[in-house]
């Protein structure tokens, strides 16, 4: 389903009344684009049944990050996930909200969404720099059914820190071990090619604009703005198509409980279906909120998305979180998230 409304530098999320809060509470939140149009779904649904307003700026994880850390908005959303010490020196929480995947985009006439394949190792050479052309060799062996030309690639990537560019490279990183010695893995890195785009949006962009591009997006964005995706050969060898049961696949092996702060990777996965590029997105706030009716509201909403977002959630192509995770989920806050009077807030 396509989404009613595109917004695209914030958008208002709005939160229901609850018990004991007698007024409307603005609540603020900043960060990831790879959970975007999932967000505004929520919001959009959410509104329906409620009288509280939450602004979500879409600036990137790590603008998400430092935002929450300074503490200038009550939640942050990053792709790229803290570490356990990094959260205890901070005193935050985190949790996963939602599951997507990264795919590659390209701008090639007469190629079809889906139809290219490309294998992990091709994709780090080519934003490498060693693979130039379309018809390169290496290419046209995985695709002799294509007619490739022989235009320059342009490569497009992030201009800001992000935790899609985190997806995208730690992956790389996994496939190439030249990838990981020259360039590495971060929210931004030391591009050896490309033009940066801001923000999803700006990627698509610029893809969408250069003929011979090619660049990497959250699935929903490709799907909303009919780009042509390219089919990712997995762990198993499989070339698999985005989606989200190729994404769910990807999870199905994910321990959450123990791995400190929920911090699950969940690029390049075994398993045969399972989708290469494949992530959580995740939501920071603080352990102990000075507002407690803000700290409620948050927790308010991602309760209700949990619980009521999962059809909205699938018709994007993401996956929502299973039960037994929303189930650690909510445990974590309970035993976390205090109010200015030490009391927990969700109980």
């Amino acid at each position: 389903m396509k989404l009613k409304t595109i917004l695209t530098s914030s958008i208002v999320v709005a939160s229901m009344a609850f018990t004991g809060i007698a007024s409307a509470v603005d609540i603020t939140g900043a960060g990831a684009t790879f959970p975007f149009p999932i967000y505004s779904k929520w919001a959009e649904d959410y509104k329906k049944v409620s009288n509280f307003n939450m602004n979500y700026q879409s600036i990137g994880s790590g603008a998400g990050v430092r935002q929450i850390q300074a503490k200038t908005v009550d939640f942050g959303a990053t792709d790229a996930p803290l570490s356990g010490e990094q959260l205890a020196k901070d005193g935050l929480i985190q949790f996963p909200a939602i599951i997507g995947g990264v795919v590659m985009v390209v701008n090639l006439d007469g190629v079809a969404p889906g139809a290219m394949r490309l294998t992990g190792p091709v994709v780090a050479d080519i934003y490498l720099g060693k693979i130039k052309n379309w018809n390169d060799p290496a290419i046209a062996a995985l695709n002799p059914a294509l007619k490739l030309p022989a235009d320059p690639i342009t490569v497009v990537r992030r201009s800001d820190g992000s935790g899609t560019t985190f997806l995208f490279v730690d992956y790389l990183s996994k496939v190439s071990p030249e990838w990981k010695s020259k360039v590495g893995v971060g929210n931004a890195v030391s591009w050896p090619e490309g033009v940066g785009g801001k923000g999803n949006e700006g990627v698509s962009a610029y893809v969408q604009r250069i003929k011979g591009a090619i660049g990497y997006v959250e699935y929903a964005y490709a799907k909303k703005n009919k780009m042509s995706h390219t089919a990712l050969s997995n762990q198993a060898g499989t070339f698999v198509q985005p989606d989200d049961t190729t994404f769910q696949a990807a999870a199905a092996g994910a321990d959450w409980a123990k791995t400190p702060g929920m911090a699950v990777v969940l690029t390049d996965q075994a398993g045969k279906d399972a989708y290469p590029i494949t992530g959580a997105s995740f939501i920071l706030m603080y352990k102990n909120q000075t507002n407690a009716d803000k700290g409620l509201a948050v927790l308010k909403f991602f309760d209700w998305a949990l619980t009521n977002g999962d059809k909205a959630a699938l018709e994007l192509e993401y996956v929502p979180m299973p039960p037994a995770v929303e189930t650690q989920i909510r445990n974590l806050w309970k035993a976390e998230v205090k109010g200015p009077n030490g009391q927990a807030l969700w109980k």
